[in-house]
């Protein structure tokens, strides 16, 4: 499976797992109704999913770029990272207006989430390229650019 069919199931797979995690992780922490937390984590969901098909994009044009396309350990945990910190760009402002808390304790509860989706998201990214290979990236030639 390939270009954007893999896209859109990848992230389609994974924010539905990650809806049901955040509203039952969040439940333990705020006294929020169910339906609330459920509102806020599709809400959250959406912004995931358009970032993750423009962050994968990105990255894969990196990935091709480089010397080696193979998907080390280091370079997984460079994409996760480089993936939540750019929702999180979108997310703490979020957490703290609908949650009705203040930004030290958005940034705190933003901080747990990523750190429980960069494990996620390594533990996702991981089984599903097992699962459905991993994508054929196009080799980008590197040109010698002159300096004057």
């Amino acid at each position: 499976m390939q270009g954007l069919k893999r896209r859109i199931i990848h992230t389609a797979l994974f924010e539905s797992i990650a809806v049901v995690l955040f509203i039952m992780i969040a439940a333990l922490f705020f006294h929020e109704d169910k339906a609330h937390l459920g509102a806020l984590a599709i809400l959250l969901s959406l912004i995931a999913m358009g970032w993750n098909l423009l962050f994968n994009k990105l990255f894969e044009r990196w990935e091709a770029r480089q010397k080696s396309q193979i998907r080390t350990l280091k370079r997984r945990i460079l994409h996760a990272f480089g993936f939540e910190a750019g929702l999180m760009t979108v997310s703490l402002p979020l957490l703290a207006w609908t949650l009705n808390i203040g930004l030290w304790e958005a940034l705190i509860t933003d901080i747990a989430f990523m750190l429980f989706y960069l494990v996620y998201g390594l533990v996702f990214n991981w089984g599903f390229d097992r699962i459905f290979g991993l994508p054929k990236l196009k080799i980008v030639k590197r040109t010698k650019t002159r300096t004057a």
